[in-house]
């Protein structure tokens, strides 16, 4: 009988340690995400079964880091048009791409004011300091950024003053140290900086949608961002801010 427990005792063990022998056999998964989703991914990289590591920039950097062979088993970008072009750089995805999350900008300032209900007076706030911004080339949330004030006619007037940076969590942390007065940012960057204060939310209709498109270059890849897509990983995503992307 003692014989026996001992190898009912052991046969437990055995099984209880499956799922860690399972991740600590799993591949390491390297993922190229958008600034903007720091925090976010961290969280949910801790939480996944196997290890991952999760290297930050401006989507156009990661985008052409891509294109040139850098080793991704997953990229998530924070716009369509950089996943877009990367497609047609010849790059191999292991499977379609897929939308995991969404967004929405707003104006930030360094000092705690009364929002800004008429964003026609940004221009007379602002006064002689900086707009900080992602650049509006290479940084989704700058171009996006660009078409909100072009559609409000304050492009022209407010280019002169832009600090622009080469992700939108720089132009965050601009305004977070009173480098700038003002930013355009992300939703959740605003959320994750208790140094900066939202002041106008802008309409979403100004611009396009916010996406973060992923996809994935390995089998890898392709499992995590299957974990991204799920509603376990999609409350996480909503406790950082994020929105569902729409089907």
């Amino acid at each position: 009988m003692v014989r026996l427990m001992k190898r009912v005792f052991a046969l437990l063990i055995w099984l209880l340690a499956l799922p860690l022998l399972a991740a600590a056999q799993s591949p390491p998964v390297t993922v190229f995400a958008a600034a903007s989703l720091r925090g976010a991914l961290d969280d949910l990289a801790a939480q996944y079964g196997a290890p991952v590591t999760v290297s930050f920039a401006g989507s156009g950097t990661l985008a052409r880091q891509v294109a040139a062979g850098a080793p991704a088993d997953l990229v998530v970008l924070a716009n369509p048009a950089w996943m877009d072009w990367l497609a047609e750089q010849d790059v191999s995805f292991a499977g379609p791409t897929r939308s995991i999350a969404s967004n929405r900008l707003v104006v930030i300032s360094h000092q705690e004011i009364e929002p800004l209900n008429d964003i026609s007076a940004l221009p007379v706030k602002l006064d002689t300091g900086r707009l900080a911004m992602g650049h509006r080339d290479a940084v989704p949330a700058g171009a996006y950024a660009r078409q909100w004030l072009q559609s409000i006619d304050l492009w022209n007037r407010l280019e002169p003053q832009l600090a622009e940076t080469d992700n939108v969590r720089s132009a965050l942390a601009l305004v977070a140290r009173g480098a700038a007065p003002f930013g355009i940012v992300y939703a959740t960057d605003a959320m994750a900086e208790t140094r900066v204060h939202t002041v106008f939310d802008v309409p979403a209709n100004l611009h396009d949608p916010i996406l973060y498109p992923a996809a994935a270059l390995s089998a890898g890849g392709q499992a995590f961002l299957e974990y991204l897509a799920s509603p376990a990983a999609q409350v996480v995503f909503a406790a950082h801010g994020f929105a569902e992307a729409p089907e």
